[in-house]
């Protein structure tokens, strides 16, 4: 979510050792934009809101040449997931803040009948919102739940694809939420997040301010905080799939970027039985997330869970994985991301 192009009617101080106080006011923010308060500037066809998602990229035309208004005004992203990542057919997806119900319902249409996507929010109005919206598109893949970022309603290892579109930052609790997202996630399930950042670590005396938090600046992390949060919480596989300049607040330089990570569970029973991995390029040599070194075309030793890690996405097509009887495992480069 990104700031209203209206002044916020939340002008207070925060709390920040309140945890309540700040989704509060992140919950009253968001109940503004549902219902039209802060959605400004002129007709619903003219709203700036419904004029970034094209910016963006949204490819609204898969749900029908009528798109309702009220599945678009609402929106309050800082890029767009569903552009980065390819669903598959059967998947199943959930969207962290769905809001009004957009990316969920172009999540629906690419998952298919087969798949299914769930929608999390923590606001009444929004998902009120987003049910009506669901009922206007007759889709009947999508459900909407009730709940908090730091304590979701889903099952362990449930969802092949984990999206967010700025909402990660309105969190007080970012480490509890991202080991929510791990959690949920089946082995080698994605998460794409568009989130917002910032160049420096944001001082106190902003991070207090009401209406700035719920614009989605004063609560984000460095990139480089965010990114070892995410290596943290046990992702692999990080890119950074898009950066661009988002606004300046008080010489403090934010950016929205889009973050892709993948889950894979380590086991137990990780042995050295004579495997080798043979890093194609086409770099010099790559370093993982574990310390590993893979020089350019030159066999290195590896436990089975790495020769596991680094047959699936992103790593497929880098590699080649030496069997212990000398048999070679080409693994082809393949289209995100079955598992």
């Amino acid at each position: 979510m990104s700031e209203c192009c209206g002044p916020s009617t939340g002008q207070g101080l925060l709390n920040l050792t309140n945890e309540d106080d700040i989704k509060a006011a992140v919950r009253n923010r968001y109940t503004q934009v549902a219902l039209g308060e802060t959605s400004c500037c002129g007709t619903p066809a003219d709203n700036p809101r419904v004029q970034r998602a094209h910016d963006y990229g949204y490819e609204l035309g898969i749900l029908g040449e009528d798109v309702p208004v009220s599945v678009i005004d609402s929106f309050a992203g800082c890029g767009n997931p569903l552009a980065i990542d390819t669903l598959n057919p059967g998947e199943v997806v959930l969207d962290l803040g769905s809001g009004a119900g957009l990316d969920c319902f172009l999540a629906a249409k690419r998952v298919g009948p087969s798949g299914s996507v769930i929608g999390l929010d923590m606001t009444d109005a929004m998902l009120e919102k987003a049910r009506k919206n669901q009922a206007l598109l007759g889709l009947t893949n999508v459900e909407f739940r009730q709940g908090e970022m730091e304590s979701m309603p889903v099952a362990d290892a449930s969802v092949d694809v984990i999206i967010s579109n700025c909402v990660i930052n309105l969190s007080p609790d970012k480490p509890k939420v991202l080991a929510e997202i791990w959690r949920i996630l089946k082995d080698h399930g994605r998460a794409v997040i568009a989130d917002i950042v910032s160049d420096r670590e944001v001082p106190p005396r902003l991070k207090v301010n009401e209406q700035l938090w719920g614009e989605c600046l004063v609560g984000a992390l460095t990139e480089e905080q965010f990114l070892a949060m995410l290596e943290q919480a046990g992702f692999y596989g990080l890119s950074v799939l898009k950066k661009t300049f988002w606004k300046t607040i008080e010489g403090f330089g934010f950016y929205s970027v889009t973050v892709q990570g993948f889950k894979f569970e380590k086991t137990a029973g990780c042995q050295f039985i004579g495997q080798q991995a043979i890093y194609r390029g086409p770099y010099k040599a790559v370093l993982d997330e574990e310390g590993h070194l893979f020089p350019r075309n030159v066999p290195i030793t590896v436990c089975t869970d790495t020769a596991r890690k680094l047959s699936h996405h992103p790593y497929a097509g880098q590699f080649t994985i030496l069997e212990p009887d000398g048999s070679k495992k080409e693994i082809a480069m393949v289209a995100c991301c079955p598992s």
